[in-house]
Formats: structure tokens, C-alpha cells, sequence
């Protein structure tokens, strides 16, 4: 009875995660768009609303299972009911602090927030013994990586596009032969995840070079569709930043879809994961060694990211898009695929890595690619703070809730 009545209540509360990272790490997805001026706020909770959820439904499965069962060992601790409790409290506990972070429009890691919570409650549950160490220093590692390689990606992207388009005599003329290998190039980039990272493309079972000549013919497809598209933009085009600028505008619509695509995949993690260990538990009686994750905890993940961007999603968009440094399109695409190729590399590899810190992270390059001036480095400052107090608040809050929950019910 106990194990049916935490599977409801766990199932609400996952949906109460998914809400809450939807309204802040998910937005990030279409702040640099927003900034840019590509696209309205009401666009931005549309698109990234409807292509989150594809991400999560279709493409999230194998980071859940990291989440659920990577940061402790539950072999130590011998009671799946202290389990189930921990699980409950972590959601709980991760969803009140990405809330507060989101009412002062702060972006902060739902990845940052489920750890350190999970990790609170395994020390209390089990002692030091209980967490996978070897684990959380990966995931430790990706928290640095992910902003410095964000970061490193953007600046080269944006330094490449201003050494070959913005400073030479012909813009147009060099936008034109530019701008479709970054298609082609970014189409690369989402064949190769596809193809071996996502339930659906492994399924194909593909031979290495079938995968590859199919990889390759639909990078030639998209450089030949996007040379035929950007000519023609270019021919109504003036030889002027502005034009140059507008040719980028629709490439950054089509990143920014990219980046709210894997960010559903690897964010849904942070609702599911421990939704996911209880639904085993409430089923088997104990958190077995492999699972599949069920698709109907996958679509609830995927529409509570959807309802929190609609509902809240405008605050964290409006700080990592404006208040950072100030963007324009071109440097929108490189924010974007600084951002998108971090996180679907970490995510390829089941790391559950802070889309929040590859997405500032990237912002921040493209601020430095201009110079330190270029960069508020106040409103980094106050990010960088929340982002360290999440670990230590989260695994604090999860505490005091399992504790709670342990001398009530057991």
C-alpha cells in the first residue's frame, strides 16, 4: 500500500521537477534567440515547448537511467522503502530550489539540483560508502567542462564567422559560400546522435558504413538545399552587417530548435530518473539492475518541462539572453552550437551534464570574443553564486525532508 501511494505521489512530484526545470534550464534553449531578435517570446515558448517534448518522449531514456542509478549504490542500503523515501525527498527537495531560482530569474542546473540532492540523502540513508564516488566526480567534471567547452566552441564558432564573414570587403559574397557548410555541418552534427545515441536510431541496427554514407548523403542534401536557399536570400540582400545578420537570423532559428531538441533528452533525467527508481521499486519490490524506463514517465517529464516553459520560461530567457552581453544573430548561432554540440556529447555519453552551465557558458564566450568589456560580469557573478550554493542547499533541503519522512513512516 505504502509503495502504490509513493508511486502517485512521486509521479506528481516528478511532474512538479519537470515544471520547474522547464521553467528555467530548459528556456535557455531560445535566450540567445530572444536576445538576438530572431524570435518573440511567444515564439521561443512555443517552439522550445513542443521540440523539448519531442527530446524527452523520443531520445531521453538512457540519461534517466544514469540519474536513477549512478549516483548511489542501493545494494548498501538494503531497504527499498529508504530508497523510495530518498528518491521522493530529492524530487522534492531539487523542485523547491530550481523554484526559488527561477522567481529571482536566476538560471541554475536541475542536473546540479537532483545530485546534490540524491547525494544528500545517500550520505544520511547509507554514510559515505553509499555514493558512487567514481560517478560524481564525472559528473563533477562535467560541471566544469560544460561551461569551458561551451564556452571554447562558441568563441571559436563566432571568431570563425567574423575572420570569414564580418571583416571581409564582400560579406554577402562570403556569407554565401559560408553559410551552408555551417548547415551541412550542424545537420552532421544531429545525424551522427541520431543515428547512434537515440532508442530509434539504434533500433535501425545499421552497419558503420550504411550509417555513415546515410550521415554523409544527408549533410550533401542539407549543404545543396542550403546553398540554393541562402542565394536567393542573398541576391535580395545589401552587402552590409545587416544583411549578413539577417542570413544568420534564420540559421539561429534552426540551432536554437537544435538545442531545445537535446536539451529535452538530457534534462527529462532530472524529473524521471527518481521516478523512475520508484516505479521499480513500487513494482518489484526492489531497485533492479536494468530497467526500462516507461514511455508514459518520459511524455509526463516532457510535458511538465513543456507547461513550466509556458508558465515561467520568460524570466531565465530574459537573463541569459540580455543581461550577459548583448547578442546578435551570427553570435546567437554560435552560442547555440557551442551550447547544443556540448550537451549532445556529454548526453551520448549518459553524463548528466548541466545544459544551464553549457548554455552561459557559451554566452559568455561569444561576450569574451569581443573583449572583457563586452560582458557583465555582475550578472555572471550572482549566476556563478547560485550555481555554487545549489549542491550544498539541495542536499540540505533532501535531508531534512527524508528525515522527516523516515520517522514518520518507518
Amino acid at each position: 500500500m505504502l509503495f502504490d501511494i509513493f508511486l502517485v505521489l512521486s509521479i506528481g512530484a516528478g511532474l512538479l521537477m519537470a515544471f520547474n526545470l522547464g521553467a528555467n534550464d530548459v528556456a535557455n534553449s531560445m535566450a540567445s534567440a530572444v536576445g538576438a531578435r530572431a524570435i518573440t517570446v511567444k515564439q521561443a515558448v512555443y517552439i522550445a515547448g513542443i521540440l523539448n517534448f519531442v527530446g524527452a518522449v523520443f531520445l531521453g531514456s538512457h540519461v534517466t537511467a544514469t540519474i536513477s542509478k549512478g549516483i548511489i549504490n542501493p545494494d548498501i542500503i538494503n531497504d527499498p522503502t529508504i530508497i523510495m523515501l530518498g528518491m521522493f525527498a530529492a524530487l522534492v527537495s531539487a523542485s523547491l530550489w530550481v523554484l526559488v531560482a527561477t522567481l529571482t530569474s536566476l538560471p541554475v542546473s536541475s542536473t546540479h539540483s537532483i545530485v546534490g540532492s540524491i547525494l544528500g540523502f545517500g550520505l544520511v540513508a547509507g554514510g559515505p560508502g553509499v555514493v558512487n564516488w567514481g560517478t560524481m566526480i564525472s559528473v563533477v567534471l562535467s560541471w566544469i567542462i560544460s561551461p569551458f567547452f561551451g564556452g571554447l566552441i562558441a568563441y571559436g564558432v563566432f571568431t570563425l564567422i567574423r575572420s570569414r564573414i564580418l571583416i571581409r570587403p564582400n560579406l554577402i559574397e562570403s556569407s554565401r559560400r559560408w553559410a551552408p557548410r555551417w548547415i551541412a555541418f550542424t545537420m552532421l552534427l544531429l545525424m551522427l546522435s541520431f543515428m547512434y545515441k537515440t532508442p530509434a536510431g539504434k533500433s535501425l541496427h545499421l552497419p558503420l558504413p550504411v550509417s555513415l554514407a546515410i550521415t554523409l548523403g544527408v549533410c550533401a542534401v542539407a549543404w545543396l538545399l542550403g546553398r540554393i536557399v541562402i542565394n536567393r536570400l542573398c541576391d535580395k540582400m545589401e552587402d552590409s552587417v545587416d544583411g549578413v545578420e539577417c542570413i544568420f537570423r534564420r540559421m539561429q532559428i534552426g540551432t536554437s530548435c537544435y538545442v531545445a531538441v537535446s536539451q529535452g533528452a538530457n534534462d527529462v533525467a532530472n524529473a524521471i530518473g527518481p521516478v523512475a527508481a520508484i516505479f521499480m521499486i513500487a513494482k518489484h519490490h526492489q531497485l533492479l539492475p536494468k530497467a526500462d524506463v516507461p514511455i508514459f514517465l518520459l511524455v509526463i517529464g516532457g510535458a511538465g518541462i513543456a507547461m513550466g516553459i509556458a508558465i515561467f520560461g520568460r524570466r531565465v530567457i530574459a537573463t541569459v539572453g540580455e543581461r550577459i552581453t548583448t547578442l546578435t544573430n551570427t553570435r546567437g548561432f554560435a552560442v547555440d552550437f557551442g551550447a547544443a554540440t556540448t550537451v549532445l556529447a556529454a548526453s551520448s555519453m549518459g553524463m548528466p551534464v548541466s545544459t544551464t552551465h553549457a548554455a552561459v557558458g557559451s554566452v559568455v564566450g561569444v561576450g569574451l570574443a569581443r573583449g572583457f568589456a563586452a560582458v557583465d560580469f555582475r550578472v555572471l557573478g550572482k549566476i556563478v553564486l547560485y550555481w555554487l550554493l545549489t549542491v550544498p542547499i539541495a542536499a540540505f533541503t533532501s535531508i531534512v525532508i527524508f528525515q522527516i519522512l523516515r520517522w514518520t513512516l518507518t
